[in-house]
């Protein structure tokens, strides 16, 4: 399994991300090991969704990213779920 998660930062920005372990990926975020986040100061897991492979979830995190606007990820966080398709 294969997962897609947002995190939010201190300074309420977004960071999509994909994974194949969640715990892990989290635990690097947190300890300041990847460098597209360190700067930006992890605050909490804001949302996660399972996929089947990664494949399918490196494509919704790639269509997420070209979203490109703050209300549409934060949309997706209220709601729960993300609505795009692999």
């Amino acid at each position: 399994m294969a997962w897609v998660y947002i995190l939010r930062t201190k300074a309420d920005k977004f960071y999509v991300g994909s994974t194949e372990n969640l715990e892990e990926r989290l635990k690097h975020h947190k300890g300041g090991y990847t460098p597209s986040t360190k700067s930006l100061q992890f605050d909490s897991l804001a949302l996660s969704q399972e996929y089947k492979t990664l494949l399918e979830a490196r494509s919704v995190e790639r269509k997420l990213k070209k979203l490109k606007r703050r209300d549409y990820i934060e949309k997706i966080v209220q709601d729960g779920y993300i609505e795009i398709q692999p």
